[in-house]
């Protein structure tokens, strides 16, 4: 697992294939995913958390089928912090469903990447598109998946 404070240039090499974007939260994690060329990631689906932190059972069983059904190469996580950088409660959970994803499906690469304002980002967006978002957290945790995997294409491919 690679994570945001690992040295520059880490996996700055793109391999062609489908990677999943995951928010993870403590009542859902949004899904995204891209096309093997990384070029747009687009919305999957939204995860219920049903058993979490810390074995994650019910959602590693979903997202491995998921994985199989994408045929993903590997998979971002996003990791979330405080503003000014610091880890919080959400960033060891983050933290556990990645490792706990590293050890379920050792195949796939898993990578932590730095997701503050995603979710901001991500309902913003969706209210500026006239949706309710009080009504539709499932779509807007989606929406930050997007956000994060799509941030992390872009950076993949500045560094060619």
């Amino acid at each position: 697992m690679t994570d945001p404070g690992a040295p520059a240039g880490t996996g700055a090499v793109w391999t062609r294939g489908r990677r999943l974007g995951l928010d993870v939260g403590t009542a859902r994690i949004g899904v995204a995913s891209c096309d093997p060329d990384g070029i747009l990631a687009t919305p999957v689906e939204t995860i219920r958390v049903v058993d979490g932190d810390p074995g994650w059972s019910a959602e590693l069983r979903r997202l491995g089928e998921l994985i199989a059904e994408y045929d993903a190469v590997g998979v971002v996580v996003g990791l979330p912090t405080s503003l000014k950088g610091r880890e919080t409660a959400s960033t060891a959970m983050a933290r556990s469903f990645a490792d706990a994803l590293t050890t379920a499906s050792p195949e796939v690469p898993v990578e932590l990447v730095d997701e503050r304002l995603t979710t901001v980002t991500a309902g913003a967006a969706l209210h500026g598109a006239g949706r309710n978002t009080r009504k539709q957290r499932d779509v807007i945790d989606q929406a930050a998946a997007v956000v994060l995997l799509q941030a992390w294409i872009d950076s993949r491919h500045a560094r060619r």
